[in-house]
């Protein structure tokens, strides 16, 4: 009994930290989103400023359906930008593009981290899918080396996760100096900025304990099978 309630309180504490994250970077982005910036910078313009002042004109910027859906890929050198975002002229439109071209600078400049990432990218989707169904079949077959191999795959997962937050942070670090570097933003649309790719990166702190807290409850219940 006590394990039951233990694992489903690991579960809730998992759930509500998410649930957290998520509302409070929608609040913010709602908010930011309707905060038109007073030197008319689109994301657009504010990423192309940002990557030509990096030697970065080889970069394309492309339009990209979806919400929230930027992200910068290393493999053909492009910022996708969601369409609120390209065409916006919010302080939110110009904070998430520096956040994207803040990763393009992180590529150009081979940011330990980020290297690391895309290194043990197709290790961690293999984990995603293994280390469920060893899990699965572990606790169907009840054979304590498949839950290991699981917890072993969760433990990449979660290193995965921490790997990724200071590449999340350093590129938004990256972003609102270039923000400011090139005024794409005043002084008090700044700070609002800042303060809403910081709420973006608390999504990622989140994963973070989320990942811990699977690798728990795997541990809590591979030592419940050995007694």
């Amino acid at each position: 009994m006590d394990y039951m309630i233990t694992d489903y309180g690991l579960i809730l504490i998992s759930m509500a930290i998410a649930m957290f994250a998520q509302f409070y970077i929608n609040h913010n982005y709602k908010k930011y989103s309707k905060e038109e910036g007073r030197n008319g910078v689109s994301g657009y313009e504010a990423a192309r400023r940002i990557l030509d002042n990096n030697g970065l004109e080889n970069v394309e910027i492309n339009q990209v359906q979806g919400t929230l859906s930027d992200f910068y890929d290393p493999r053909n050198k492009t910022v996708n930008l969601s369409t609120d975002i390209y065409n916006g002229r919010t302080v939110a439109a110009v904070s998430v593009a520096a956040h994207e071209c803040g990763h393009a600078i992180q590529d150009k400049n081979g940011y330990l981290f980020l290297r690391m990432r895309r290194a043990i990218i197709p290790v961690v989707n293999l984990a995603s899918y293994a280390g469920y169904f060893a899990v699965l079949i572990g606790l169907f077959f009840s054979s304590l080396l498949l839950l290991r191999i699981g917890i072993l795959m969760e433990v990449i997962i979660f290193l995965f996760q921490v790997i990724t937050l200071p590449v999340e942070f350093n590129a938004s670090n990256r972003g609102l100096k270039q923000i400011k570097e090139l005024n794409l933003l005043e002084k008090d649309e700044y700070y609002g900025g800042k303060k809403m790719l910081t709420s973006a990166a608390l999504t990622y702190v989140a994963g973070v304990v989320s990942a811990l807290i699977q690798v728990l409850r795997l541990a809590l219940l591979l030592r419940r099978r050995n007694d």
